[in-house]
């Protein structure tokens, strides 16, 4: 009986330890959501569970901003040989870096919709503030550069702009790195409760973003008024993006720090809140700013296309130079062929026709029948049959045929001498 009473004991634990086991295995196995699969880690979840629906909602528009953002970053860089205005290639390294970071932001999405670990807490405590410095420091960087532009239509070197951009970045990653390692050595003995920290701190230590946003958003206003207004449409892209980057940062911060307590569980409203503010601004990034400065990238300023209409109607050009050497050399050959000739050959003058350029009521002209009517006496066989005679004209020296005109005029000449020395056959009428 000792004996049994002895074994008692030990296979009550381990009967109990079975019993606990299968329950909870059963328990894990109810607890899956459905679309999910059973051997998936329980912090993704979110990713599948038919019942969270704003996480697969959210998981779609992430998505088409990822490849967007990609698209229009390949797009970007492609578009450099195409650039014909300098002071806006200059810009193109900055614009990089945001497109850069917006791709970040939509990919910090899906660090949200996970459920908390230390290593996603950590993620997302320091990246999000720096994504946003990212953003926000290419905008107000290109801001500057357009106050210059629009007053002086030239602008700092391509190099400093995104070099002051990357300065203006690296300060909130020195801030985010400081906060991250406070916050962790603070918690290290909650090693329970990893994300154990107070959204109002997570909200402080975004003020140097806020400072960037309010920032960009005062130096743009600037860039609206200047000499050079073709620059100001650059200026509207950036405040429209700031503007609509306050409202919706003013939003999460009041749902985030205040409305998640009322509205329900803050464990669980804190991840669709962030998420949220996530696709959003991006998206707002994406349509605000990136496309309507690569539809401005390759169209030409408003120098270039002035020059292209005035140049060419001053003559100056190869084809142009060609133009008037043919001309010219054409010139030349008439007026050497025309020396040859005679200048009543200029006129329009049929050698059938007989016709000298005057009107033929006008002028007289005889028949031959009323030639041959008159006293034959009186006239020579010469002047009713033309004759091949000298031309004593010097510019037909050269020719070796008579010429119809040629002979008209000899005849006339000739009738005219007769009638100045003879009296007129008709004026005994």
């Amino acid at each position: 009986m000792a004996l049994l009473g002895g074994f008692r004991p030990s296979g009550t634990i381990l009967a109990s330890a079975w019993l606990m086991s299968f329950f909870t295995n059963m328990a894990k196995a109810q607890t899956v959501p459905t679309g999910c699969g059973e051997g998936l880690d329980p912090i993704y979840y979110y990713l599948c569970d038919l019942s969270a629906a704003w996480g697969i909602v959210l998981q779609a528009i992430t998505s088409a901003g990822i490849v967007s953002s990609f698209i229009l970053t390949i797009v970007l860089v492609a578009s450099a040989p195409f650039i014909q205005d300098k002071r806006k290639k200059s810009m193109l390294g900055t614009q990089v870096f945001f497109l850069l970071g917006t791709l970040g932001l939509f990919c910090l999405v899906f660090d949200m919709v996970v459920r908390k670990d230390f290593s996603t807490c950590a993620s997302r405590r320091f990246l999000f503030g720096v994504l946003f410095a990212i953003c926000f420091s290419c905008l107000w960087v290109h801001a500057g550069n357009l106050n210059y532009l629009v007053r002086k239509n030239t602008g700092p070197s391509g190099w400093w702009i995104f070099a002051i951009a990357v300065a203006l970045s690296l300060v909130e990653v020195i801030i985010n790195t400081e906060w991250l390692i406070i916050t962790v050595v603070r918690t290290a003995s909650t090693l329970s409760q990893p994300c154990l920290i107070a959204n109002e701190d997570f909200v402080m230590a975004l003020i140097y973003v806020m400072f960037l946003i309010l920032a960009g958003f005062v130096t743009a206003w600037p860039a609206l008024c200047g000499r050079y207004g073709h620059w100001k449409k650059h200026a509207v892209f950036i405040l429209l993006t700031l503007f609509l980057s306050a409202c919706i940062w003013i939003v999460w911060i009041v749902m985030y720090v205040y409305g998640n307590v009322r509205v329900g569980n803050p464990l669980y409203w804190d991840d669709p809140t962030l998420a949220i503010a996530l696709v959003s601004n991006a998206w707002a990034f994406v349509f605000f700013y990136i496309i309507p400065e690569i539809s401005q990238l390759t169209k030409p300023s408003l120098e270039q296309s002035f020059e292209e209409e005035v140049y060419p109607t001053r003559g100056v050009g190869y084809e142009t130079i060609l133009k008037e050497q043919t001309s010219q050399s054409m010139y030349v050959e008439n007026k050497a062929f025309s020396m040859d000739e005679p200048q009543s050959a200029k006129r329009p003058v049929s050698p059938y026709s007989g016709y000298n350029g005057q009107i033929r009521s006008s002028v007289y002209q005889p028949t031959e029948m009323a030639l041959m009517n008159k006293n034959p006496t009186d006239f020579q066989y010469d002047v009713i049959i033309p004759r091949a005679t000298a031309n004593s004209h010097p510019a037909a020296s050269g020719n070796s045929t008579l010429r119809a005109e040629d002979a008209y005029a000899a005849q006339n000449q000739h009738s005219t001498n007769n009638g100045q020395a003879n009296s007129s056959p008709y004026s005994q009428w």
